[in-house]
């Protein structure tokens, strides 16, 4: 015979050997408790809709999370919304059907994950800086002031671009409810950037490219990823690039030797494969990388990914200031503005121009897709021997920074 829970009385129910246990309560029409073999305590409300026969059930959470007071009065409000001849199980799929959540995975699986490049990069931002605010929020609720909130707080936590990027995405979602006719508006639209980026200037001079070479690969730091950042200065690849490549993506010549890269178009930033040239100074950073290396990636790593990522580049470039000793040249200037992985980039860039190598050649060099209409629709001339003759030039202005020529003292003679 059914009788009262109690807090007491729940305590001290023991787990059954197998299956459940399940008791209702003689307080509160319609809730139950349920006790699993693993001893995990529940409550759940039982209702049937008027005219059906079929028993519906719904979960109100665990205890003691939710206390046996809360889940009464839960279900007592859901007692009354029968009574009104109101579904509560039918009601919740519905909400959750509208909820951020749902739209948002809706917009990765029929938008992003098909057209965009960047899904991961999108669904990585959901995760971490949108869902945790409104994933349980009816999207149609979402207003102006609250996108601004949410940008608002990347605002001011320092992180201007990724505040535009973020909203930029809440937009691209909206945008595509409104596309398939789940939404009639975008509270992100003509909404201005609040994030205020700085172009980045970065560059090393002589000084931090020495140093950068030499410390780069010793320990504690990894040789790997010191070699993969040394094939980003070489070749002034994106670091993810370099941080990726795989032995299929080596070119020989006929006499087995290393000649070429081809990034191939997943995993190519502009979505385009891309050649670069090997210097003799890249090819034996890559060619000392390979032997650490596995059968597949040249910069292997004991992960599951199976090479080493981006985001470690990135940490060992973070982790150069610490290691730094003062005194030494070019410590103080890296000290005070720390490069990057991609200022190595930028450095190659600016060397080049440095250098009067061409524009159009070290855009090529940088993989950056031509908006012009002859270089979109027209001109595909690669450039790979213009882009060949530059990075062989900026191997040689390298390697002299790297390791300059002694200088020979002249000593009159009276």
């Amino acid at each position: 015979m059914p009788r009262p829970l109690t807090d007491a009385l729940i305590r001290g129910l023991r787990p059954p050997a197998e299956g459940r246990l399940e008791l209702a309560d003689a307080a509160c029409r319609g809730l139950w408790l349920r006790v699993t073999a693993t001893g995990t305590k529940s409550f759940a409300f039982r209702y049937r809709v008027r005219g059906a026969r079929r028993v519906e059930r719904l979960t109100l959470g665990k205890y003691p999370d939710v206390s046996l007071r809360d889940a009464r009065a839960r279900a007592d409000k859901l007692r009354v919304q029968v009574a009104a001849g109101k579904n509560p199980s039918a009601h919740k799929r519905e909400a959750s059907a509208r909820s951020f959540a749902a739209v948002a995975e809706r917009y990765l699986t029929e938008h992003a994950r098909r057209h965009k490049r960047g899904a991961a990069k999108d669904e990585r931002n959901l995760r971490l800086h949108i869902l945790p605010c409104w994933a349980n929020r009816d999207f149609a609720s979402i207003t102006r002031a609250d996108v601004i909130a949410l940008v608002e707080r990347l605002v001011s936590a320092r992180k201007p671009s990724l505040a535009n990027t973020v909203h930029a995405l809440i937009s691209g979602i909206f945008g595509f409810a409104m596309d398939v006719d789940l939404a009639t508006a975008n509270p992100a639209a003509r909404l201005r950037q609040r994030g205020v980026e700085r172009v980045k200037t970065r560059v090393l001079n002589d000084d931090e490219i020495r140093l950068f070479w030499t410390r780069i690969v010793e320990p504690p730091l990894s040789s790997t990823i010191g070699l993969a950042l040394r094939v980003v200065l070489a070749t002034g690849c994106r670091p993810g690039e370099a941080a990726g490549m795989a032995h299929g993506e080596l070119e020989f010549d006929g006499d087995g030797k290393l000649t070429g890269w081809t990034i191939p178009p997943g995993r190519s930033k502009n979505g385009r494969a891309h050649f670069v040239p090997l210097s003799p100074l890249a090819t034996e950073l890559i060619t000392e990388a390979m032997v650490q290396g596995s059968r597949s990636f040249v910069f292997a790593s004991r992960s599951k990914r199976g090479h080493v990522t981006n985001t470690r580049l990135a940490d060992a470039m973070a982790r150069m200031p610490s290691l730094l000793p003062d005194g030494q040249a070019g410590s103080e200037s890296w000290k005070a503005a720390p490069p990057t992985a991609h200022d190595l980039r930028r450095t190659v860039a600016t060397r080049l121009a440095a250098a009067v190598v061409r524009g159009e050649d070290v855009s090529a060099i940088l993989g950056h897709v031509r908006t012009g209409v002859t270089g979109k629709h027209y001109d595909h001339y690669d450039r790979a021997n213009e882009k060949r003759r530059a990075l062989e030039r900026w191997a040689r202005i390298l390697t002299s920074i790297i390791a300059p020529a002694p200088t020979s003292v002249v000593v009159p003679l009276r």
